[in-house]
């Protein structure tokens, strides 16, 4: 049954507004509808003509005469619907989170997705997995820190990155450390054809060794080129004979050496007695990052040691002299970007075992 029609009267300001609204090309087919049945009901229309004329049921006219007649034109838009309501809320967030906060099962080294849905019981593992995406929660990376407890973290730090970012005037400033035991490790290696025709480039599981190599390496920081040397063994004296190759490469010229605490790097007022245009700079202790030639070393275990073999020591050190002149050719210095450092302890540190 129909209800009984309302009269509509429209003021000025309304009827130029549904008349836009009618003659816009951009209007929705719901909008169009509902100004023409409130401009046809406000020319005293009947609600079975306005229905027949627009297209629509009379009871679709009956509601939006009597919306607009109760609220105006705020009455002719939608209101806002429940919808359905969500499975999982807040309260389920603050459970997963607590969750993580706790120990994995027995016998599990850390929270998976599937592992976290079984212990909660009640919670789909997709929205698991979407929690933990949208929390920026990555459960299989691993981080590794160090904090350093030299008590002058601060001056030695602030002295290292000084040397880096103001460089002494007419001084050199070498980054100086080893990369020891270095193996030449001979692996088979070559194409392997598999059963459906595809071919897979790489190396056997089993090798032979060959002995080792300690490698020397000076990074000048103003051009990023590496002095290299090889050695059997890391102690003072070979350390020492490093140094007097690349004191030789530098003559009549200052050299700031930084060096991490390794013990054959100190101690040595000797040998900078008998040189006095060198001057050494330790990194704090715990933190030889601060040494820029931490990361050529990466550099080169990246880009000329990994995936290699080699039958002899000798081919080996070749391998990373040809190297070294080969990355001295397109040389570039690192910059440094890093605004601060600063030593800052970790709030509720505690080291716990489950």
């Amino acid at each position: 049954m129909i209800p009984e029609a309302r009269e509509v009267h429209l003021s000025r300001k309304d009827r130029k507004v549904l008349e836009a609204c009618c003659r816009s090309p951009v209007t929705l087919q719901r909008d169009l509808k509902r100004a023409r049945i409130v401009l046809l009901a406000a020319d005293g229309r009947s609600t079975r003509s306005i229905a027949k004329e627009v297209g629509v049921q009379p009871r679709i006219v009956s509601l939006w005469r009597h919306r607009y007649a109760d609220q105006g034109l705020e009455g002719l838009q939608d209101k806002p619907r429940p919808g359905k309501q969500p499975i999982y809320t807040k309260a389920t967030d603050k459970r997963i989170l607590k969750l993580l906060d706790k120990p994995p099962p027995d016998g599990f080294a850390r929270w998976t997705g599937p592992l976290l849905a079984g212990a909660l019981g009640d919670v789909d593992v997709q929205y698991v997995w979407r929690f933990l995406r949208s929390h920026k929660i990555d459960l299989a990376a691993r981080k590794s820190w160090c904090e350093s407890n030299d008590p002058n973290f601060t001056a030695k730090a602030a002295d290292v990155v000084g040397l880096y970012v103001a460089p002494p005037a007419k001084a050199i400033v070498l980054c100086v450390d080893e990369k020891p035991s270095t193996q030449a490790l001979e692996r088979a290696q070559g194409y392997l054809k598999l059963p459906n025709g595809r071919a897979l480039t790489g190396q056997s599981h089993d090798y032979k060794r060959h002995g080792t190599t300690t490698l020397f390496a000076a990074l000048e920081v103003a051009t990023g080129k590496i002095i290299a040397a090889h050695s059997k063994r890391r102690r003072r004296v070979e350390f020492l004979d490093f140094m007097n190759s690349v004191t030789a490469a530098f003559p009549n010229r200052k050299l700031h050496v930084i060096l991490d605490n390794l013990n054959t790097h100190k101690k040595n007022e000797h040998w900078l007695k008998a040189h006095p245009n060198v001057q050494f700079h330790f990194t704090p202790t715990s933190a030889s990052w601060l040494n820029q030639v931490e990361v050529w070393f990466s550099i080169l275990q990246g880009q000329s040691l990994s995936g290699t073999s080699f039958t002899s020591l000798t081919q080996l050190q070749e391998h990373i002299d040809a190297y070294v002149n080969a990355y001295n050719d397109r040389a570039e210095p690192f910059v440094w970007t890093k605004k601060k450092v600063r030593q800052r302890r970790f709030k509720g540190r505690r080291i716990t075992q489950f």
